[in-house]
């Protein structure tokens, strides 16, 4: 696969600017460190914009939308047509995020990368790869040729929020059953062993539901490794590559979120990663290149089981949890006006000189 681009090097954080932004903290009329991880916010900010006193005017939401063939399974309590109609949603306004967006003045695109049976409609960005991948707990999610078209759908909409100058990317998605596959690669890159410590109710599965959910993903993380015994042919390297496990039980939309995150670090646009499956992708995208990290907020901590698991294992802290579990890209939405007044707070306090009180 011609992907030689996912492994270029990734855009340099401004230490200049950030050595500035903590000076400036320093002098700010407040004792030291009393704003907590609002400082460390506007301090951020100052070293990917290279400014001491950094803005947020112009913020890129891309939602990502598929269908997964490991819904015949049962694992969702919803049916798979909810993708197709929630994208109509997403399109007409009415979803949450479609409020959010417009709430927050960010641009917002739907793109579908493999919604099955969607009827034709406007404004949206066809990028499909299938009509749905694959059943994973029976066969491999998608091809080589599949795999590229979804990771081409991720790199092209960061290139388009590189193009409408976006000083925040986030990424959303939509595809039912899709916590099933991102469970499973969770399971895979964690070193897993046992499901139910990740299985959440997803859609909102009730306790029988959520335990046949972890028995498919057993099943699917045992046939992942059956699968990788008969590749005969391939390094122990090539193996172990994320993009295969994305290629054997992976979702659409889940490797378009990997490469927009890759490609976002690439191009210098921070990325404020949403919920569950956007931080399995995260994930994903930091096993192949742990520098991608460096550009990445994590908003919130979701109430879906084996969340704070993953955020753990990143070594990161969420900005809020509010027991959110909807997807789609709200709950970065959310934390959008907590960084705009982080920000405000960094740029327009005064300092203990201009207040003329004392600091010592």
């Amino acid at each position: 696969m011609p992907l030689k681009w996912i492994h270029h090097s990734i855009a340099s954080i401004d230490k200049v600017a950030q050595k500035n932004a903590e000076k400036r903290q320093a002098i700010l009329t407040k004792p030291a460190g009393s704003l907590g991880m609002l400082e460390n916010l506007a301090i951020q900010f100052s070293a990917w914009q290279g400014v001491e006193k950094p803005e947020l005017k112009q913020i890129h939401i891309s939602v990502f939308a598929a269908d997964h063939g490991v819904a015949d399974e049962g694992v969702s309590a919803f049916p798979q047509v909810v993708t197709g109609e929630m994208v109509k949603n997403f399109i007409a306004g009415g979803a949450a995020i479609s409020v959010l967006a417009k709430h927050n003045q960010a641009k917002l695109e739907i793109i579908d990368v493999g919604v099955k049976n969607l009827p034709k409609i406007d404004n949206i960005i066809l990028a499909r790869a299938a009509n749905a991948t694959q059943n994973i707990a029976q066969m491999n999610a998608m091809n080589k040729e599949q795999l590229q078209r979804a990771l081409q759908a991720g790199k092209e909409a960061a290139e388009r929020a590189s193009a409408s100058d976006a000083q925040l990317f986030i990424g959303g998605e939509m595809g039912i059953a899709n916590t099933t596959s991102a469970t499973a690669i969770a399971c895979e890159l964690l070193d897993i062993s046992d499901p139910a410590t990740l299985t959440g109710a997803g859609t909102g599965l009730d306790k029988a539901g959520i335990q046949h959910k972890s028995d498919v993903i057993s099943s699917i993380l045992r046939r992942y490794k059956e699968e990788l015994s008969k590749q005969n042919n391939l390094t122990t390297q090539q193996k172990n590559d994320p993009l295969n496990l994305l290629l054997i039980m992976g979702g659409f939309e889940i490797a378009a979120l990997v490469a927009a995150f890759i490609r976002c670090a690439q191009q210098g646009i921070p990325v404020l990663v949403d919920g569950f499956i956007t931080t399995v992708a995260a994930l994903v995208a930091i096993s192949i290149n742990k520098e991608v990290k460096q550009w990445m907020l994590f908003s919130h901590c979701s109430a879906e089981s084996g969340h704070k698991k993953i955020l753990s294992a990143l070594e990161v802290n969420a900005l809020i949890a509010l027991e959110l579990r909807l997807g789609e890209a709200s709950g970065a939405a959310i934390v959008i006006p907590l960084i705009k007044q982080a920000l405000a707070l960094h740029n327009k306090m005064a300092t203990f000189a201009e207040a003329e009180v004392s600091d010592s």
